[in-house]
């Protein structure tokens, strides 16, 4: 090979070595896909859309919520897991994608630890435990007391099977001794009608779709599986507290995208999705569900992530939860 010809090759590779990087700079400069698993309308999606408006502000682009329901969120994380690495697709996932599907499917179609790209998380949102107002209990200890009291004869709802407030109510046996009866609905509204019409006594329930019938007394709140007391419901107990430990329950969020994104990219969107979470609509958004912001670093949503999975997975194969 001449000098020419080395010269030439050597310029090509730089060229190309330089390109990714090139993209980054660029970044971004076209619309950018939000894939939300779930349909419109529901927290997720509305989360979703407060922060892709704040976001655009500062990333100078559109940011576009695709809803792409079904499979217990695989059908959108499969989606993203396959799009191109370029910045341009990132889906918003929750405890399904990031801790429990890869115990509840025997097989799916990504690994949810080689397969994507961990940007940066949400938030999360604690569940509580909730009784109907004329249940014989009155608080937790009576709760309990009244569940190893008949086996198998307290009834519980959850949104459907799989889901963090079926899991919760199943890590809540398995600490406890208990035997409460499952019955799944399709969805957390009927779910929760049901619990508050005195159908189904209890449930564990999240903030985000229950603090107002939590707040106005629709259902009584025995106790919250969060580390410390939520201040919108700053009277009841955490169920570490009434002597549960290791109980800490909660549904979180956070952004996802394809694996092989460019660090630049990553650090784009971790830095914007932070800056989110002070703007007015996001916090107001966030304090009606009763959210809490997780700015951070993508690595710390990465390792959060991979640390629920572990701690999920023991209880869904005691439990015996399958999807497939």
């Amino acid at each position: 090979m001449d000098r020419r010809t080395l010269l030439a090759t050597l310029a090509s590779g730089a060229a190309v070595a330089a390109t990714p990087f090139a993209r980054a700079q660029d970044y971004p400069s076209q619309i950018i896909k939000w894939i939300v698993p779930y349909p419109a309308g529901g927290g997720t999606d509305v989360i979703a859309r407060t922060l892709a408006e704040a976001m655009r502000q500062t990333l100078g682009q559109q940011i576009v919520i695709d809803n792409r329901p079904g499979a217990s969120t695989n059908i959108g994380a499969d989606l993203v897991a396959k799009s191109k690495p370029d910045g341009y697709t990132v889906m918003s996932a929750d405890n399904a994608v990031l801790a429990f599907n890869e115990h509840l499917f025997t097989k799916l179609p990504f690994n949810p630890q080689k397969d994507f790209t961990y940007i940066g998380a949400i938030g999360k949102f604690p569940l509580a435990l909730v009784v109907h107002p004329d249940f014989p209990a009155k608080n937790f200890k009576e709760f309990l007391a009244y569940a190893k009291a008949n086996p198998g004869k307290v009834n519980y709802a959850s949104p459907g099977n799989g889901s963090p407030h079926h899991l919760a109510m199943e890590m809540f046996k398995a600490r406890t001794g208990t035997f409460i009866t499952h019955i799944p609905y399709r969805g957390a509204a009927p779910a929760m009608a049901d619990v508050m019409g005195g159908q189904v006594p209890c449930m564990f329930l999240d903030l985000a779709s229950g603090l107002s019938i939590m707040q106005g007394n629709k259902v009584r709140v025995l106790a919250i599986g969060s580390g410390a007391r939520s201040k919108l419901l700053p009277n009841v107990p955490t169920l570490a507290e009434v002597g549960v430990p290791n109980t800490e329950v909660f549904a979180f969020q956070g952004v996802l995208g394809p694996a092989g994104l460019p660090p630049a990219v990553v650090a784009r969107l971790n830095g914007d999705l932070n800056r989110a979470f002070s703007a007015p609509a996001v916090q107001k958004r966030f304090e009606d569900f009763g959210m809490e912001a997780m700015p951070g670093t993508p690595a710390q949503f990465a390792a959060l992530s991979r640390a629920e999975s572990q701690r999920w997975g023991p209880i869904i194969k005691q439990a015996g939860v399958k999807l497939d």
